[in-house]
């Protein structure tokens, strides 16, 4: 009997947690680096999960500006912590996600901008954000133990939704920001292909998220009038177990569109390619650590987006039925 429990323990805390997420990383500070690897797999419906995300990032537009603005010859550097939540909840059977997450830090610049030079620190709080995923092609919701053990994602798709909340700290009177005094939001339709056997040490997936950013007016710009054209994003990842616990990814992420319009005046419209690489470490079933980086390729010219960046994500996840079986099987 212990015996058995302890391996439906370690089945099940691996699948819980280890399957959760790499939790909310489109946070605008990190949208450079897009969602991340192994972002949409899913887990034991109840399962909960608090991220803390750090980030180190710097190029020529502002890392939390949703649009990636580029102002040619500027430099931006931004040192961010982005604390959240989430949750796995069943929706009429299917595996869904609710999160928010709330970016926090410091942004140095050396800008000009309009005819003048901004050399700038901003700092504190940036706009929540919020989002809500739910599968709709794919293996039903996992409900309980046997369906953690069953699980294969197979092919899979969802249909996900988020929206910022301007509420972050916004100067008027600075083109660099943390808050961005505007609604913006994005709809996306995440896919998962597994390859192979899904057994632990073993698993590989191809990843897209196909997504379409859209933007509202921001009418104080520096006193100016910013309007956004939508932007499209096109992220991949080819991800392989190296071990039960270790797992890494080749990271791709494409952006086109986001023309920005300022009093009249048109910027040019992004068309970027970034590549990186992502390892992944499940150090026990409550707790998963990520490394990533990443950076743009094609930046030549001085419109073109440059940007590159670290990002380490530290998840603690649980779930009550998991954490019973933990004190079950060692009162035994």
């Amino acid at each position: 009997m212990n015996n058995s429990i302890k391996f439906i323990n370690m089945r099940a805390g691996g699948f819980s947690i280890g399957l959760f997420i790499v939790m909310f990383c489109v946070s605008i500070s990190t949208m450079a680096q897009g969602d991340g690897a192994r972002f949409y797999w899913k887990g034991l419906s109840g399962t909960n999960a608090i991220p803390l995300i750090g980030s180190s990032l710097g190029g020529n537009a502002n890392p939390l500006d949703p649009a990636l603005f580029v102002i040619p010859g500027s430099n931006f550097e931004a040192t961010m912590s982005m604390p959240g939540y989430a949750k796995i909840l069943p929706v009429f059977s299917r595996s869904a996600m609710i999160s928010v997450i709330v970016p926090m830090g410091r942004i140095s610049s050396d800008v000009s901008f309009n005819g003048l030079n901004y050399n700038s620190t901003a700092r504190g709080y940036g706009d929540p954000m919020l989002q809500f995923d739910i599968n709709i092609i794919g293996p039903k919701a996992i409900m309980n133990i046997p369906d953690m053990l069953r699980y294969q994602p197979g092919f899979s798709v969802d249909v996900m939704g988020s929206l910022t909340i301007p509420i972050g700290e916004y100067d008027n009177s600075s083109p660099i920001n943390i808050g961005q005094n505007r609604w913006y939001g994005r709809l996306g339709l995440p896919v998962v292909w597994q390859i192979g056997s899904w057994v632990p040490g073993k698993r590989t997936t191809l990843e897209f998220l196909p997504a379409v950013w859209i933007y509202g007016d921001n009418d104080d710009f520096v006193g100016k009038k910013m309007e956004t054209e939508p932007m499209f994003q096109m992220e991949a990842h080819l991800t392989r177990d190296f071990m039960e616990r270790l797992w890494g990814s080749f990271d791709i992420i494409s952006y086109s569109g986001g023309q920005a319009t300022i009093d009249g005046i048109e910027g040019s419209e992004l068309s970027n390619l970034g590549m990186g690489g992502t390892l992944g470490y499940q150090v026990n079933e409550n707790l998963q650590l990520t490394v990533s980086y990443s950076s743009s390729v094609n930046d030549k010219n001085p419109e073109d987006l440059k940007m590159d960046g670290f990002r380490v994500t530290l998840i603690y996840g649980w779930h009550n039925l998991i954490e019973g079986m933990h004190r079950l099987s060692g009162n035994e």
